[in-house]
């Protein structure tokens, strides 16, 4: 079992033999090679916590009995004179580190963590659990779930221990484990929690897996992926019955899902946007895997809206609008026959219609009487008349009107010798309508010459006399 043990301010990795370590082999082994490293003698008492929220007792048990696994991390928590001696210690490491760089390279020091607990921030932190329960340093998570800044902890068990050396590596080790809860099994080799399979990486920079799954017994599916500059280039390819086909290719830019800290400790901090990373390879990659397998082998889907019941499947029909349904009747044989229920059409057309006959026999096609209603809606809606816009659509003509053109001859006088004649320089608005003035526009046929009744010529200068 590998572990991490934190002394102050400095963290490295112990690894224990045998299969089930108990507490008190832990507590041996930190005596006999943690304390010296940090110049204290193997006498010198301490408490062990785990992950910095409860401390633990030895009473004999196995370290998988207190709910440690692989990769936990393990406080040494140290009396004040102890540890301002390890303190000490790391302080004058530290120094000789910084002078002598090139020493210090070689060596396996882990990067200092914020995150370091000593005696009295434990004992803070037993005062604020007083008023406050703590929560659990890990908890159950998927990938889809985690937010920014957050790891299941099985993707930070096999980011430590695939020791990932780029941001290819890392992409691929969290494709792994998103094959792992769809439920594929690596195949070929003994699985063990928290490490990748074997010869999953190769020197010359191509990455290939192998899986098999419950659901498709005798089906193998390979994911190999190779670096195409930014780019990885991940191939799916399932072999069934001695065939092998290729399902699908994936292609992701590993910088978009991995932040530059990718070297560093944490998977949390090395992993960005792990949801949308989750969400495009188990749908452009895992579940295609899965239904082209059952397909391949004359096998039922297991999962999408062909796997429910035929009562589930018609209830969210009836949630869909008619044209959603008809284009799925024409995705596959089962879902034409689903559509086709009778319940289901009577559903929709009560609906979308008003049913003038609510006592309609059992054997009434409701799928037709559908069709012919819409038929009916369609032909009313093309017979209704079309209501013509206004004369004068534009809005500017109501503040700047069209000027009316005059007419091509001089308004008919209302009286012989009246204003008219008396002052022509006037224009004709100013004017007060004369009392035998026709209403409205001039017709035609008021500008023709009209003799007065004695059939006498009209004389002009009578206005003047």
């Amino acid at each position: 079992m590998k572990l991490r043990v934190r002394i102050g301010r400095r963290t490295i990795r112990v690894e224990l033999p045998g299969g089930e370590p108990s507490l008190k082999e832990l507590i041996d082994h930190i005596k006999d090679t943690v304390l010296s490293s940090h110049g204290l003698s193997a006498e010198t008492e301490f408490s062990l916590s785990l992950n910095g929220s409860e401390l633990l007792a030895d009473s004999g048990q196995t370290l998988s009995s207190c709910g440690i696994v692989s990769g936990d991390l393990i406080c040494v928590i140290l009396p004040e004179s102890a540890a301002a001696t390890a303190a000490a210690s790391a302080a004058a490491e530290a120094q000789r580190t910084e002078q002598n760089p090139q020493d210090a390279a070689g060596t396996s020091n882990q990067p200092s963590d914020p995150a370091a607990v000593t005696a009295a921030e434990l004992e803070e932190a037993a005062e604020a659990s007083d008023s406050e329960p703590s929560a659990s340093s890990w908890e159950p998570m998927l990938c889809s779930e985690a937010e920014e800044g957050q790891a299941p902890l099985s993707l930070e068990l096999l980011y430590h221990s695939a020791q990932t050396a780029s941001p290819s590596d890392a992409v691929m080790v969290a494709g792994n484990l998103l094959m792992l809860e769809t439920g594929f099994v690596p195949q070929g080799c003994e699985m063990k929690a928290g490490e990748m399979p074997a010869g999953w990486r190769s020197a010359a920079g191509v990455y290939k897996l192998q899986y098999t799954h419950p659901l498709c017994d005798n089906s193998l599916a390979m994911v190999v992926a190779v670096c195409m500059g930014p780019v990885l280039v991940i191939n799916a390819t399932l072999k069934v019955n001695q065939t092998v086909d290729a399902v699908r290719k994936l292609c992701l830019n590993p910088s978009s899902y991995v932040t530059d800290e990718w070297p560093g400790e944490s998977a949390a901090a090395a992993f960005k946007d792990l949801s949308k990373l989750s969400r495009i390879f188990k749908d452009q990659l895992a579940y295609p895997l899965i239904a082209a397998a059952r397909e391949a082998m004359a096998l039922p889907v297991a999962f999408g809206l062909a796997a429910l019941p035929p009562e589930l499947l018609l209830r969210v029909l009836r949630l869909l609008d008619v044209s959603s349904v008809l284009t799925l009747s024409s995705v596959c044989r089962y879902f034409n026959t689903s559509t086709a229920d009778s319940s289901l059409w009577r559903h929709l057309y009560r609906r979308d219609f008003t049913d003038s006959d609510p006592s309609r026999p059992r054997d009434t096609d409701w799928k037709e009487l559908y069709k012919r209603s819409q038929k009916l809606r369609c032909m009313r809606r093309r017979a209704r008349p079309i209501l013509h816009p206004p004369l004068h659509p534009n809005p500017l003509d109501f503040f700047f009107p069209v000027p009316i053109p005059a007419p091509p001859y001089p308004p008919l006088p209302g009286i012989i010798g009246g204003e008219y004649d008396q002052r022509p320089a006037l224009p004709h608005g100013l004017l007060p309508r004369p009392r035998y003035d026709p209403i409205g526009p001039p017709r035609p046929h008021d500008f023709r010459r009209v003799r007065p009744t004695g059939g006498r010529p009209a004389d002009v200068r009578r206005g003047f006399i």
